[in-house]
């Protein structure tokens, strides 16, 4: 059995995978969580905008902002990262990636080259004064920028942070937003090896100088291992932050789910052909309810070998309030959502879904008892735990 690039799945499995006992065991895993970042804590009023990641070796990344002064989505906020090499059990002392002074630096989304092995890190910064609404009203001091960092070394040490807003924001754009969460990599059609970062942007609804403003959809890419960017479509109107998959039709067709201003409180979905460059209309996900906040969504498994297609999504599953973290389960490329765990029945709010080396679903999320923005916890279990019995 090989990855669909042609690296042996033994290359890349932790020595245990090659049992098929152990396999099943970690299959039927009991949910375990456990806080990997507490506001107040380590120097920060606030951690929030969780991201996590596998690497090619079987690090597992955790990353989020950490907010010196306050709750808010301005200020003097950091960028942070744990790191485990035990498959979640244990997790490193948090590292600074970027500390701009007093200025905001965050918006994770990570994504793996599963050829190079490299982990790139997308990211946004802005002047700690300036506001979101000022920023998206230009009447900011400074603009919303782009960068990029990498680590090769399976997230032990970063690159220094190198922006790229020149090749990926339209000149008329204000906001913008990568992720947040995890981009990835196109395993087949004609873009296959393309990296893909799903982002958003505000813009003005006429030319007009009205500054009347919209929310819209984006990705960004890279065909050359991440040397350099590109500007993908877009998805309009009112469509914010959004996660991306790539479907299981073989020919690398995308679908992108996305946070949704259209006021019916559910998710919207659009589809590429073309490995992102043009999107189809946005359509709502009548059975992923949301109060209008961020989510996630990945490829848990491909149909190949005797397996199945398995996706799965996590959100605050509310239709008013950010609470009740849910993950749940597709079998048939996000068109239904039959199975779901609930992680946290209490406040919740961004969140971030990855496969650990061993099998289980790890879950990121906000939570907290009088507030979703407490802690964040890192939660790890079998799909047994999720599907029912049902794998």
């Amino acid at each position: 059995m090989t990855h669909t690039f042609g690296i042996p799945l033994a290359a890349v499995l932790l020595a245990g995978m090659s049992n098929p006992s152990a396999w099943a065991a970690q299959l039927d895993a009991p949910l375990e969580q456990q806080d990997l970042f507490v506001s107040g804590t380590g120097g920060y009023h606030t951690y929030r905008i969780p991201a996590l990641l596998t690497t090619r070796r079987g690090s597992v990344l955790a990353f989020c902002e950490g907010r010196k002064l306050g709750r808010s989505d301005a200020g003097d906020i950091d960028l942070l990262r744990r790191r485990s090499s035990d498959g979640g059990k244990t997790w490193s002392a948090q590292q600074v990636i970027w500390d701009d002074s007093t200025n905001t630096c965050g918006n994770p989304c990570a994504v793996l080259d599963e050829q190079t092995g490299v982990v790139w890190l997308l990211l946004t910064h802005n002047l700690g004064g300036d506001k979101e609404d000022a920023i998206i009203r230009r009447t900011a001091v400074g603009t919303r920028t782009v960068w990029v960092c990498r680590s090769d070394d399976e997230g032990v040490s970063w690159s220094k942070p190198v922006e790229i807003a020149a090749s990926v924001k339209d000149s008329t754009w204000s906001w913008y937003a990568t992720g947040p969460g995890i981009g990835i990599q196109l395993r087949h059609g004609l873009q296959r090896g393309r990296l893909v970062i799903p982002c958003d942007h505000s813009y003005e609804l006429d030319n007009t100088g009205s500054k009347e403003t919209a929310q819209g959809s984006h990705v960004i890419f890279s065909d050359d291992h991440g040397k350099t960017w590109q500007r993908g479509g877009v998805v309009r109107p009112n469509m914010d932050e959004c996660q991306v998959v790539e479907l299981a039709d073989g020919r690398g067709t995308l679908l992108l789910n996305m946070r949704s201003y259209a006021g019916r409180r559910r998710r919207a979905e659009s589809v590429s052909h073309d490995g992102g460059l043009t999107w189809s209309a946005p359509q709502d996900q009548p059975q992923l309810i949301e109060p209008v906040c961020q989510a996630s969504l990945m490829r848990y498994s491909w149909p190949v070998d005797g397996d199945v297609s398995r996706l799965l999504f996590s959100n605050p599953a509310d239709a008013k309030h950010r609470r009740s973290m849910t993950v749940r389960l597709s079998r048939d490329e996000c068109k239904t959502w039959p199975d779901s765990r609930v992680l946290h029945d209490g406040p919740a709010a961004y969140s971030c879904l990855a496969k650990l080396p061993d099998g289980r679903v790890a879950c990121l999320y906000e939570c907290g008892r009088s507030n979703a923005y407490e802690r964040i916890t890192f939660a790890a279990f079998g799909l047994t735990e999720l599907c029912n019995g049902a794998r």
